[in-house]
């Protein structure tokens, strides 16, 4: 059986591919405002279920639904995608010098049944200077990237130490997807190699 993927974010998109799984994709939309005193965890869990139910209640009655939610915490404060230029530089200020963490709910649906995890990664950044911060705004990059920034992309450069998944900070903590999968009667086996 094929997954449906209900995300519209290429880069949750390309990491499965990457790794040998089967899918569809089918962009699930929702709103990620997060409620007032709401934790990183349980936001980024209610995110990913919210994503899930709304897949399922179109056409995707019979299949197996991954939906992820990703965000960036600093202090406890929750940030999200920037909402403009300025936002991402705030954010960025808020990240240079210092460690984080990057928190994705991951989430499998069927009909019958609906799992949760969270993983939860530490990233660490160098310190920003503020033409550092507004070359890399200016780059456009941040504009739809949680915490502001892509840790595959120019970023990169920022990133003195990862703690956890890798691929948890692209936006899909694949080993955690896989092991939800395997547990699900070996549904992640990949049906083809290269």
């Amino acid at each position: 059986m094929r997954l449906l993927l209900a995300s519209a974010s290429p880069r949750r998109a390309e990491l499965l591919r990457s790794a040998g799984f089967d899918f569809d994709v089918q962009a699930a939309s929702v709103d990620e405002t997060p409620h007032q005193g709401e934790a990183p965890e349980a936001y980024v869990r209610r995110i990913a279920e919210a994503k899930a139910r709304t897949a399922l209640a179109s056409e995707a009655h019979d299949r197996v639904v991954l939906a992820a939610d990703t965000t960036a915490v600093v202090d406890g404060r929750i940030l999200g995608k920037p909402d403009d230029d300025a936002d991402a530089a705030r954010m960025l200020r808020l990240l240079s010098g210092r460690r984080h963490e990057v928190l994705t709910g991951v989430t499998l649906a069927s009909v019958a049944t609906l799992e949760t995890c969270v993983e939860v990664t530490g990233v660490e950044f160098a310190p920003l200077s503020d033409d550092e911060i507004a070359w890399y705004v200016a780059s456009g990059e941040p504009s739809d990237k949680a915490g502001a920034y892509a840790v595959q992309g120019l970023a990169s450069r920022f990133v003195t130490r990862i703690e956890g998944s890798y691929s948890n900070v692209v936006g899909l903590p694949l080993s955690l997807v896989y092991r939800m999968l395997t547990e699900r009667s070996g549904l992640a086996l990949p049906t083809k190699i290269g």
